[in-house]
């Protein structure tokens, strides 16, 4: 009986053990995530994230506008190129078909964004083909950050410029890449007042007019250098929810924008299509 007794005893002392080592493991995970210098200034990291594009010079683009208002979702995607040096960039963006439409496939639309301007090719009913539509992005009650169907990429990093309330999530891989996961929400007065000089007319003219809501909600991934892999935002538009995505890649490839010249711009008048 009392051998019996020592063996409980035994146990009791070994499961005990285990128990504490097992709770200082846990602790020492606990302590090792809270070490990690990714979470050490989440709201400041995720601020500088468009200073790191411009050090960075161009890269590729995709874009993903999702829509969805009642019963109806409407997806439009996006892809070139955007210099953060020249704040120019180039999207060819695809938009849904029609249901009337019987034609065929729409050809995409060619976007060239120059800081507060927005040049289309191949959109607006009555325009010739080879001319393009002009647009002040100041003048768009959204600031162009849904109306063209893709967000201008270095617009989209500015928003971050006035997150607030950022959450560092983890460490994952996107594309390949190692980045770290970042969650808030964006303050749009805040980043229109921090914003350069080209988008902040358009990020205040969004601030007024466009949003049913200031508070922007945002996932940011950025690599090891602070540069932005991906940054998706969700826009309270009237009675529609925008889900926008812009993912960067191919640092340092050439982005070749040429502006439209003054005769190339079509000036008559224009239906929206």
């Amino acid at each position: 009986m009392g051998q019996q007794r020592g063996h409980r005893s035994r146990a009791a002392a070994a499961s005990a053990a285990a128990l504490m080592t097992l709770a200082t493991a846990c602790a020492g995970d606990g302590a090792a995530a809270s070490d990690d210098p990714a979470a050490a200034d989440p709201v400041g990291t995720v601020r500088a994230a468009p200073d790191s594009l411009v050090r960075a010079g161009s890269s590729r683009a995709r874009t993903a506008m999702e829509m969805a208002s009642g019963g109806t979702r409407v997806t439009v995607t996006g892809r070139g190129g955007y210099d953060f040096r020249r704040r120019v960039g180039r999207l060819d963006v695809a938009l849904p078909q029609e249901p009337a439409d019987t034609s065929g496939r729409r050809p995409p639309v060619t976007e060239l964004l120059a800081g507060g301007d927005l040049y289309m090719k191949n959109r607006g009913a009555g325009v010739p083909a080879d001319k393009w539509v002009h647009i002040e992005t100041a003048s768009l009650s959204d600031g162009n950050l849904v109306t063209g169907g893709a967000t201008d990429p270095f617009a989209a990093a500015e928003l971050l410029r006035g997150a607030g309330e950022v959450t560092y999530v983890e460490r994952t891989r996107l594309d390949g890449v190692d980045v770290r996961h970042y969650r808030g929400v964006v303050d749009l007065a805040r980043a229109a007042r921090a914003a350069s000089k080209e988008h902040r007319p358009a990020l205040r003219t969004a601030v007024e007019k466009g949003f049913s809501k200031a508070g922007v909600p945002f996932d940011a991934y950025l690599d090891g250098r602070g540069r932005l892999r991906e940054v998706r935002h969700r826009f309270r538009v009237a009675d529609a929810t925008v889900a926008s995505t812009t993912s960067l890649y191919g640092y340092g490839a050439p982005v070749r924008v040429r502006l439209p010249a003054a005769g190339d711009i079509f000036t008559g008048k224009i239906a929206v299509r």
